[in-house]
């Protein structure tokens, strides 16, 4: 199947756990102007709630993950502790 590229690079959330090695799991990504559902492995498991980056599609509705925090958002706390 082709890849969906459009995903690739999106953050998205952790609807249904994945399990690593032992199968996919459920996120919701913002693409396209909406919110769409996707299958997604991941190296290792990831909890419900898990914020997740896109680094491979598999094909239509299937892609790679791994757990991801928002440098920027740490950068912001560190600002705030300064002042």
């Amino acid at each position: 199947m082709p890849q969906d590229e459009a995903v690739i690079g999106c953050t998205g959330e952790v609807l249904l756990p994945t399990r690593g090695s032992a199968g996919p799991g459920e996120i919701l990504v913002r693409v396209r102007g909406g919110s769409e559902t996707f299958l997604a492995w991941s190296p290792e498991p990831l909890p419900k709630g898990a914020t997740v980056l896109v680094i491979e599609s598999r094909g239509r509705r299937a892609v790679d993950v791994i757990e991801w925090a928002d440098p920027l958002d740490a950068a912001c706390g560190d600002a705030a502790d300064t002042g």
